[in-house]
């Protein structure tokens, strides 16, 4: 029985690409399951197209990992796969309208990062309008005895805040805005019915009502560059931009601009369009906080997110439903 088993596990095979790091954290042994095993492409010397071809009709499952892409041509190479679990909300690297045609079911982190990434969000908002890492860099830099006026920063409460993307992670972010006495009015791709923020279906003029834009949408064709030149102008002089989302929904290059031009008046950026390289002309701006793609990064979110990438794979190979299946929403 034990044999007929392991022969069993043997042939629900799950595709690692990348080592998840979760498992570098806590160690793999908490992420183990006695439905599935494990093949990891990254300890073999193969190149990956051979060791795919070699393991075609075993691999039934992929445990993706953010940075570790799942192209159509991977898909085409495994025949035999069903589900893609990801570790992230966003699925940006895997070929979602390739998986839909094949049949391939699709599992995300759900709202596990939705906490971490909204506290992230205010994170660089209250940094941007208090000043707090400019202020950091003054006194660390031996400049307060030499010069004792600080600039002063600007209050939160009170400040008009747009969110883009009232999701999982934007609906976090405005009841933290409201705790702080906020006014939250957001843009999403529909009005939610169950929310009473005032609702603008166009970003634009969500933008000329606001004193500050969040970005928390996820990227598709329709949110490329969707923050561009007009809707930053729209923000104006004093207004401030956070995106926590993709650094595409913000058209870079124009935001540079603007920022050098003091058209708007700060951002705080934890994502870009060409990650890991930052537009170095922000790097002396003060008026702009950077971070390195981390607001979902803590270890809690870290293990809860492993464990619910093992749940959705053992729902799949108990032929049960998907404990977060994906759905493209904002």
């Amino acid at each position: 029985m034990a044999t007929h088993h392991h022969f069993a596990v043997q042939f629900r095979q799950v595709l690692l690409l990348r080592k998840p790091s979760g498992f570098a954290m806590f160690g793999e042994q908490f992420f183990t399951s006695n439905k599935f095993q494990y093949l990891k492409a990254y300890e073999s010397a193969l190149p990956l197209h051979e060791f795919l071809t070699l393991h075609a009709h075993s691999v039934k499952a992929i445990f993706s990992s953010a940075g570790a892409p799942v192209t159509a041509e991977i898909l085409r190479l495994l025949p035999e796969v069903r589900l893609v679990v990801a570790t992230s909300a966003g699925l940006n690297h895997i070929d979602v309208v390739e998986c839909r045609r094949r049949g391939v079911a699709l599992a995300n982190a759900g709202n596990v990062f939705s906490e971490d990434v909204a506290d992230y969000a205010l994170g660089l908002l209250i940094d941007v309008l208090r000043k707090l890492s400019a202020a950091n860099r003054f006194v660390r830099q031996g400049l307060w005895p030499i010069n004792a006026e600080f600039p002063l920063g600007s209050k939160l409460g009170g400040k008009r805040v747009g969110i883009v993307g009232l999701g999982s992670i934007g609906s976090e972010v405005a009841k933290r805005l409201e705790a702080f006495g906020c006014c939250v009015s957001y843009n999403s791709r529909n009005k939610k019915p169950s929310v009473t923020y005032p609702f603008y279906p166009d970003v634009c003029e969500l933008a000329a009502n606001s004193d500050v834009l969040i970005i928390c949408c996820a990227l598709t064709d329709q949110t490329h560059h969707l923050i561009n030149k007009q809707v930053l102008l729209a923000l104006g002089k004093k207004g401030v931009i956070i995106n926590v989302g993709r650094g595409a929904i913000i058209d870079e290059k124009e935001m540079v601009g603007c920022l050098l031009r003091g058209e708007i008046g700060g951002a705080g950026l934890d994502v870009f369009e060409n990650e890991p390289d930052v537009p170095e002309q922000l790097f002396a701006l003060e008026n702009v906080v950077l971070s390195p793609h981390s607001a979902v990064f803590t270890p809690e979110s870290f293990k809860d997110v492993c464990e619910l990438a093992v749940a959705n794979l053992e729902a799949f190979f108990s032929n049960k439903p998907l404990l977060t299946p994906f759905a493209a929403d904002d």
